[in-house]
This record gives structure tokens, C-alpha cells and sequence, in this order.
């Protein structure tokens, strides 16, 4: 039991990434541990907090804020103040509704590859999600890709077309619950569906049946068209020399490497040298496109077929980081070719309607669903270099996560002459 006297109470405002990372159920139950009253908030602009109790224990209240903040966390600036007691005495501590008057920071999650938690339930038979492609929880999914407006709740994403079913309400509500306000919360029952069509439009499969498909299409050579994250990628079986050479027909992309998705890091490493670091990079949760070494001479490793990167000493490799990939990577066996899903020099497609237009001549099948993605995320890309991650495409995982300089900046708009170029905007000391 925390010490009873001396009370306090502090107003604490928490600025950084601390919206779609589970910051809020983490404060609750920081709280709760420790007996505390109060409230935490969404703001536009941070997470804001009173808390009340014994010194001791709002004292370690604050100290675990700084230190054991969830992994996709990042807290930036922390302002503590003491201030009176609550006049109406101390009540439990709750997660009050979000409010939207503040000016908006951009300050917004990235969308984080799916954990180790949701991957195993994913593929576990008696759990309620087996095999369903878009499970998350507060500590992975969708977050830049989905969101609509500040601050980051349900209603602001465009998960905002589900209705919870009464048993992932549950989860969402339950504060012991992983799920506990993780925004995209879904299930088989109440979530995104897959459908397989015909690049004419038809539907040939929906639910596991279409991934089922898919997978087989994807062996016996076809490309597909696959909705993922944060927009549409093109499949097609790496270790199969005239699919991918029909690949790069198709998309007029002659020479140019293309991105090899591998089921896991053993496989990788059969493939690939891979360093500690890099091995750490491609588990994160940001993970990347690597590029790395090649091997040769591994009896049992898969053979790459020369035209996924002629005449290059390196490849591009990235391991599945949604559990559709997962999924699709499982049924398929083997490393396939996964790059991004456009006409050569134009934006990557997002839209169902506009995949079946623009790649209808590109793709033999398109494996889609009805979660809409609310802006293109392309794959980060990066490589070690002289013992340090250097970020040669910086997207998926990382953007829009501020880049702190350290110094005051004037506000700054910089674009591209391009759709396809970078834009970046200062605020304060964060770009």
C-alpha cells in the first residue's frame, strides 16, 4: 500500500509521439498500480494528466512517465507542476474523451509492424483472430496510414466505418487488455475483409479463401496486386526468372532493383550476410527495406532469380510487417518480389477502383479490402553504414515522426517539383 500522507497533485503535460501508441492506457495503469486519482486527456497538441495521492507514490508515478513509457513512445518534452488538491476530494483515476481546442503539433504515430504478441495469435487455431490479416493491438498496426484528424481516436481514422463487435468492445474497455483504446481494434467479425478480384472487376474470393488464392496464383507464376498497409504493392515469386522478368516488362522498369519480401530471419541470413544490427533493424518495429550483401555457396538457400537486381552485389530485403504479409508469405513458401504497386515514375495506387485502372495491365489478380488507406506510405529504405543506420528513404515506420534539430527554427514549408518527392515542414525545433 503507497504511503498515505502527504497528498499532492500534479498537472502534467506530455508532448511527443505519445497518440496511437498506447500512452494513455499506460498512464491509467501507472495509476491504478499506485492508487492514484485524476485524469489523462487527449489533446491536439499533447496528452495531458492530473494525478493525485501520496507524495511517494505520484512521485513514482512521474518517474516510470520517463522511463517506462511503451516502445513506439517517445517523449520529447514533459512539464510537471504542482497544484492544488482537488476540491471535491480525490476520484478514480479515469481516460477522459479527447479534446480537439488545441493547436495542432505534428506530432502523429507512424504505422508500426505487427508484434510478436499479434503474430502469434494470428497463427494460434483457437484464438478468435486466427488467420485474420488485420489484427492489432495498442503496440503495432495502422496509425499515419489511417488517420483523418488530431487527436488520434477511432472516430478520427478511418477505421471510423467499423462498428466493435461486442467482444473487441470488451478488449477496447478493459484496461488489463493489450487492446485497451488501441483505435483499430478489429476482428473477423466486425473488421476489414479480404476480396480477391479479376482485374476486370469481378470478385472471385473473399476472407481466407481469396488469400488462399492469392498464394496460389503467386506460385504458379502470376503477379498480384496486393492492398497492403499503405497502398497497393506488386507480388510476384522471386525465385521464378520469367515471372519477375515479367514483372519488369509489364511495369517498364528495366534494370532498376527490385524489393525481395522474405518469410524470416533465418531464411534472410541463407540469402544475405546479415550483422547484428541489421538483424535488430529488420525485427523493429519501423521495419525497413535493408539493403544487404548477398551470399553465395549456401546449399539450402532459396535461389533468387538475377533479374530481381541484375548485376548488383546487394539486395533489398525486407521481412513481412503486416500479419496479411505474414499470411501470404506462409501460403506462399518461398521470397517473393514485393515493390511498390504503380506505373513507372507515378505515385503508388491506394484506391481499389484506381488499382484495377492503373495496374489492370500490370497485375493478373488483385487481392484488396475495405479498409480505406487515407494517405500513400511507401517502404522505408536504409542501410548500415560504418556501424550506423543510414535512411535513404525515409516513409513507413519512420514518417512522420519529427526529427528534433535542437534549435529554433522559422516555419517552414519545403516541397518537391514532383508528386513523388519528399515534402517537410518545420515547427519549433522539430522537422
Amino acid at each position: 500500500m503507497p504511503d498515505a500522507a502527504p497528498t499532492c497533485r500534479l498537472a502534467i503535460t506530455v508532448q511527443g509521439i505519445v497518440q496511437g501508441v498506447g500512452f494513455r492506457p499506460f498512464v491509467f495503469q501507472l495509476a491504478a498500480a499506485r492508487q492514484l486519482a485524476g485524469w489523462v486527456v487527449n489533446e491536439a497538441d499533447a496528452v495531458r494528466i492530473e494525478v493525485e495521492g501520496a507524495r511517494v507514490a505520484v512521485e513514482s508515478f512521474v518517474q516510470a512517465l520517463r522511463t517506462q513509457a511503451p516502445p513506439a513512445a517517445r517523449i520529447e518534452r514533459l512539464h510537471v507542476q504542482e497544484i492544488p488538491p482537488a476540491a471535491a476530494g480525490p476520484t478514480p483515476f479515469v481516460i477522459r474523451a479527447s479534446q480537439t481546442g488545441a493547436a495542432r503539433r505534428p506530432t502523429i504515430p507512424a504505422d508500426l509492424a505487427v508484434c510478436a504478441q499479434c503474430r502469434q495469435e494470428v497463427m494460434q487455431p483457437d484464438e478468435r483472430r486466427h488467420r485474420y490479416p488485420f489484427t492489432n493491438c495498442t503496440n503495432c498496426g495502422p496509425r499515419w496510414s489511417i488517420i483523418t484528424g488530431l487527436p488520434y481516436d477511432r472516430p478520427r481514422t478511418s477505421m471510423d466505418q467499423f462498428t466493435m463487435c461486442a467482444a473487441c468492445r470488451r478488449e477496447y474497455e478493459d484496461p488489463a487488455d493489450r487492446r485497451f483504446h488501441a483505435q483499430p481494434i478489429a476482428c473477423p467479425d466486425c473488421g476489414p475483409q479480404l476480396r480477391l478480384l479479376r482485374t476486370d472487376g469481378k470478385e472471385l474470393q473473399r476472407g481466407d479463401a481469396a488469400l488462399d488464392a492469392a498464394a496460389q496464383a503467386v506460385r504458379a507464376g502470376h503477379i498480384l496486386a496486393l492492398k497492403g498497409l499503405g497502398g497497393f504493392q506488386l507480388v510476384v515469386d522471386a525465385t521464378q526468372p520469367a515471372a519477375v522478368e515479367r514483372l519488369r516488362g509489364r511495369k517498364h522498369r528495366p534494370d532498376k532493383p527490385l524489393a525481395l519480401l522474405v518469410s524470416d530471419l533465418d531464411t534472410v541470413g541463407r540469402i544475405c550476410h546479415v550483422s547484428d544490427l541489421e538483424r535488430r533493424v529488420l525485427e523493429s518495429t519501423e521495419a525497413p527495406i535493408l539493403l544487404l550483401e548477398r551470399r553465395t555457396g549456401v546449399a539450402d538457400a532459396p535461389h533468387i532469380a538475377e533479374a530481381v537486381a541484375p548485376g548488383n552485389p546487394y539486395l533489398g530485403v525486407m521481412l513481412p510487417y503486416t500479419p496479411l504479409h505474414h499470411l501470404l508469405m506462409e501460403r506462399v513458401g518461398r521470397p517473393v518480389v514485393c515493390t511498390s504497386g504503380n506505373r513507372a515514375e507515378e505515385p503508388i495506387v491506394v484506391d481499389t477502383r484506381d488499382a484495377l485502372i492503373r495496374l489492370g495491365d500490370i497485375a493478373d489478380l488483385v487481392l484488396t479490402h475495405n479498409r480505406r488507406i487515407v494517405r500513400p506510405v511507401d517502404d522505408s529504405v536504409a542501410r548500415e553504414e560504418a556501424g550506423d543506420l543510414q535512411l535513404l528513404r525515409r516513409a513507413r515506420g519512420y514518417a512522420p515522426v519529427p526529427i528534433a534539430l535542437g534549435r529554433p527554427l522559422p516555419c517552414v514549408l519545403a516541397v518537391g517539383g514532383h508528386l513523388k518527392n519528399v515534402v517537410a515542414l518545420s515547427i519549433g525545433q522539430d522537422v
